[in-house]
């Protein structure tokens, strides 16, 4: 009988209530113990431990009964303090917030600016009256809090509007305070504006801060938004320019506001609203202005800057597809507070959006590089502005002045070609992405499986330590190349056997046939002069050939421009792959173990992640805009030709680098190895291998890559694991669409293949 008793008691021991989230983490925290301490402990990954404070995981047996012995244990020597709210109201608490437990819904006078003993004195158009101490919550508030001070009050409310029913967790890792050192921003970068079930409408900011907006218009919410709400982030550079505050409006703000929740064909098509829109009649009456791009899903509203003072509020209404669901996934679809935390989380590690993931990759190349600073004093002690060294400064290239090679069909500078010319390689630069497959060998339809791996931020890596131009190009005659500078060189490379290069200071021996050429992006050989960014050429003259320059277009002002841009980049993917549970020193096993489903820790920073890759490829993107379809024609020039940042040689420079990069670790892998890839797309590569796993056929020893080769892991130009397929899979693939060169990269990571995908 005592076995079955003792079997009884275990089963109790197995179910036994454990602290909220919260409560874990400050107990830990009171004890001095790190997360990695606790996981060690258990015997669990760090990402686990993390999931049970923040409540998106519960622990399981056997874990789940060592953890509650080392909660109730803390318990003992760390009691709670008292608390006068009730135990709805403390969980209620969001635990980065350095605020009072909410008042019940029938203890709230916001009209009055009266409170109940409970809760912080909220703020209206009337009261500006700091908020009396409020009751120490049981969770811990964020250290270094901001001192109190004339402001609208915080609340610690959350909207009834919240589609995420019941008790609000505690925020989530990741989540970055409300406030900041500056004063002027203490609020945080951004506010979603919702409007409750009361008729309330309320800012839900970073770190959980929900404040009361008193705007009863567009014009107001501007007013507001500049003059009390506190919002916006300091500059990124010393000479550049601080965050104009973000306000972002669900469904419910813009039907209180008098703007449509979505917009019609016709107003989706011209990206904005007619002119003579009520809002808009109502920002020109209160002397606000737009830009040229209108009142569109990214709309800026301003007055004009009257010395250093800028006057500038963005708006971004989801609902009009401001956060493009190719970037961005569901964030348009969260509640309130959860889409503040994206945005915020966004916002402080990348920058505040500007607009869509692409406008601000490239407007954070202009933030971290400002065209002009400040000169120093004159004779008169007059300061003056003048070019930052280093930037691309403030005025666009003519476009008459860029090479004819580098600009994209229907440029100016190309208004005299016949109407129907088609410009060979000869007459226009082409540095793309790899788009290449080939037949399997019989030995390799033996194998068993077919393996992705993909470069992590691969277009970021070849964007670091990049040497580009700064000004504009010169023209020169049978050039000696010279790989140290930036430009666009017309060169015959059709001599350059793959089959016999250089790796380092030793001739190697390779199957040509086997890999792509690393000049075109179709990988085919070329077969006579063609134009090349500088790094295309400067890899044939590193596998052993000689370069001979028929004319070429190069920059002699240059730089190292995209530095910080990759930088800032790297350190945000990386911050929040961390949060996911994905370290960047972990050994290979450790890495694909933690990719496993990391996007299900966190929904929420996995959307982070996924736009901040977004920005690199868009950013660079949009340093060669095209022109608008609608009203353009060819040799017309088109808005993104006035900026300094449309760099087309730029982009094709990063291009050329990116897949020179991959093409070096291929030949390093095949010269190694033996292995060869069966299909490139981008910064996919797939191999054909007898194992499902990387590890089956990365030369790992001892847990060191191959020098110079693939290397698992989550920094910028790492690869990780794409997908595993068969190899009977692929081979049925190729030829049920009858081809036998169908780039299997596109559909290696679900096997899904669709008659669209091959334009049947």
């Amino acid at each position: 009988m005592s076995e079955l008793f003792d079997a009884v008691d275990a089963l109790l021991a197995s179910r036994a209530a454990l602290p909220p989230p919260a409560e874990r983490k400050r107990l830990r925290a009171a004890h001095g113990l790190t997360i990695d301490e606790v996981a060690t402990a258990l015997k669990v990954r760090r990402a686990t431990v993390s999931g049970w404070e923040s409540g998106k995981t519960e622990p399981r047996p056997p874990e789940r009964d060592a953890y509650a012995r080392l909660l109730d244990g803390l318990a003992k020597l760390y009691p709670a303090p008292a608390n006068t709210g009730t135990a709805e109201e403390d969980m209620a608490v969001p635990a980065t917030i350095a605020g009072p437990v909410p008042p019940a819904p029938e203890a709230r006078t916001l009209a009055t600016g009266q409170a109940s003993e409970a809760a912080v004195m909220t703020a209206t158009e009337n009261t500006q009256t700091p908020a009396p101490a409020p009751v120490a919550p049981a969770l811990a508030p964020v250290a270094g809090a901001p001192a109190a001070a004339p402001r609208p009050a915080r609340t610690t409310r959350l909207s009834s509007t919240s589609r995420r029913p019941g008790v609000k967790k505690a925020a989530p890792a990741g989540t970055p305070p409300a406030g900041g050192s500056d004063p002027r921003f203490e609020n945080g970068p951004l506010a979603v504006v919702d409007v409750d079930t009361d008729g309330k409408v309320l800012a839900y900011c970073t770190g959980g801060l929900v404040l009361d907006v008193p705007a009863k218009s567009i014009p107001a919410l501007v007013d507001w938004t500049l003059r009390e709400a506190k919002l916006g982030a300091p500059r990124l550079s010393g000479p550049g320019k601080d965050a104009d505050p973000l306000i972002v409006l669900t469904e419910a703000a813009c039907e209180r506001y008098g703007l449509p929740v979505t917009l019609t064909q016709e107003e989706r098509t011209a990206g904005r609203l007619p002119e003579g829109h009520k809002v808009i009649k109502q920002l020109a009456r209160a002397e606000w202005k737009l830009t040229k791009r209108g009142f569109g899903p990214w709309a800026r509203i301003y007055r004009p800057a009257t010395g250093s003072e800028r006057a500038c509020v963005q708006l971004c209404i989801p609902s009009w597809n401001a956060l493009d669901t190719r970037f961005w996934g569901t964030a348009g679809q969260l509640p309130p507070a959860e889409l503040a935390r994206v945005l915020g989380v966004y916002a402080s590690r990348v920058m505040t959006p500007r607009g869509s993931t692409a406008v601000t990759g490239l407007e954070l190349m202009t933030a971290l590089h400002p065209p002009t600073r400040a000169s120093e004093p004159d004779a008169d002690g007059k300061r003056h502005s003048v070019r930052n060294p280093g930037s691309l400064g403030k005025d666009a290239i003519d476009p008459m002045n860029f090479p004819p090679c580098e600009v994209p069909d229907g440029h100016p500078v190309l208004k005299d070609l016949p109407r129907f010319h088609v410009r060979g390689p000869e007459e226009k630069l082409f540095e793309e992405a790899y788009d290449w497959a080939r037949p399997m060998t019989d030995a390799e339809c033996t194998l068993r499986h077919l393996v992705g791996i993909d470069v992590n931020m691969a277009f970021a890596a070849g964007a670091n330590g990049l040497i580009v131009g700064l000004g504009e190009a010169t023209h020169v005659k049978n050039p000696a190349f010279d790989p140290k500078l930036p430009g666009s060189w017309l060169v015959d490379l059709s001599h350059v056997d793959l089959s016999r290069v250089k790796a380092g200071k030793q001739w190697v021996n390779l199957d040509g046939c086997l890999l792509p050429s690393p000049f075109t992006p179709t990988g085919e050989h070329p077969t006579g002069p063609a134009w090349y960014s500088t790094p295309t050429v400067a890899y044939a003259a590193e596998l052993g050939y000689e370069v001979r320059p028929i004319e070429a277009w190069v920059r002699y002002e240059t730089g190292r421009y995209l530095d910080g841009w990759y930088q800032r980049l790297r350190d945000a993917y990386l911050a929040t792959m961390a949060d996911l549970g994905v370290d960047a020193d972990l050994a290979p096993e450790d890495f694909l173990a933690a990719m496993d489903g990391y996007k299900d820790r966190d929904p929420e920073l996995a959307i982070v992640a996924s736009a901040i890759k977004a920005t690199v490829k868009g950013g660079l993107g949009k340093l060669r805009e095209r022109p608008r379809a609608e009203g353009w024609r060819p040799g017309e020039p088109w808005r993104a030709l006035s900026r300094p940042t449309w760099r087309p040689d730029i982009r094709a420079a990063v291009i050329s680098r990116t897949r020179i990069n991959l093409h070096r670790k291929i030949v390093k892998h095949a010269a190694f190895t033996g292995q060869y890839p069966i299909a490139i797309l981008s910064d996919c590569v797939v191999y054909a291998t007898n194992g499902p796993s990387p590890l089956d056929f990365l030369p790992y020893r001892e847990g060191k890559p191959l020098p110079g080769g693939f290397k698992l892991g989550i920094n910028p130009g790492l690869v990780k694991w794409e997908g595993t397929q068969s190899v009977l899979w692929g081979e049925e693939v190729r030829e049920k669409f009858n081809a036998p060169e169908l780039n299997l990269a596109r559909y290696i990571k679900d096997g899904t293949v669709t008659d669209v995908d091959n334009g049947e």
